[in-house]
């Protein structure tokens, strides 16, 4: 019986080291895509001629949002909603372009935006949960190296145990993000659909749901790729303590 705990936990332990390489490669593809699309969808100018921060401006607007400031923050693809200042956060490359990808981006913050605003059920459950996850993942960045260490050299299982908890939370927050993402997503593009003045053709449309579903694509690799790590811990957990 002990061999062969030791033989399924290995197995057990193979697959998901395995599991970690794929999802690794897929991450990288979906975000090679996901940065391609955008730098494609960058160079293609919006007909209407207006810039993200104007786009986030109506789209607030329209909404009755009068509280949130568009402002621009430095980096690249470090777009963002803060609902603690009530800020929608865009990139030079989004505040300042009049592109299809700008104002795709513009809009999806904006979504958050409205979220915040109409006490959506899952932003408001990611939020009571972020200051429990900021410890977490600072446990994680400890708790596992350690813990394994300990559990190789001193047959110690406690310290990665409380590792895998964290990882756990950490894991179970990103995939609460997804609804959050897909619904901003949804929100941005009905709204764009709607708005002749922003988007003026069918096309221009198309191209921004197809920018935010790549973008969309990366919160599910991340969310996967945590969960697989997850998984490798857990099992290792698993099969010394066998």
């Amino acid at each position: 019986m002990d061999h062969l705990s030791f033989i399924l936990g290995y197995i057990s332990y193979g697959s998901a080291w395995l599991l970690m390489i794929v999802i690794a490669l897929v991450s990288f593809i979906v975000q090679w895509r996901f940065k391609s699309k955008f730098n494609q969808y960058s160079e293609i100018a919006l007909l209407s001629g207006m810039s993200g921060r104007e786009v986030a401006e109506k789209m607030l607007r329209d909404n009755g949002i009068y509280d949130v400031e568009v402002i621009s923050v430095e980096g690249q693809l470090t777009d963002h909603y803060n609902p603690e200042n009530k800020t929608v956060n865009l990139s030079p490359d989004v505040y300042y372009s009049r592109s299809v990808a700008s104002a795709a981006v513009a809009a999806h913050e904006c979504g958050h935006a409205v979220q915040h605003a109409r006490a959506y059920g899952w932003l408001t459950l990611r939020s009571t949960l972020v200051p429990v996850i900021n410890v977490a993942s600072t446990l994680v960045q400890w708790t596992l190296f350690i813990g394994v260490m300990l559990l190789f050299f001193a047959h110690n299982p406690y310290i990665l145990a409380i590792g895998v908890a964290a990882l756990a939370l950490v894991t179970l927050f990103s995939f609460i993000t997804l609804p959050v993402e897909f619904d901003a997503s949804q929100r941005a593009l009905a709204w764009l659909n709607n708005n002749y003045s922003v988007m003026q053709t069918r096309e221009e449309h198309e191209q921004a749901k197809d920018a935010l579903w790549w973008a969309a694509m990366t919160y599910v690799v991340a969310a996967l790729g945590s969960l697989a790590t997850l998984v490798y811990y857990a099992s290792l957990l698993m099969n010394r303590r066998n």
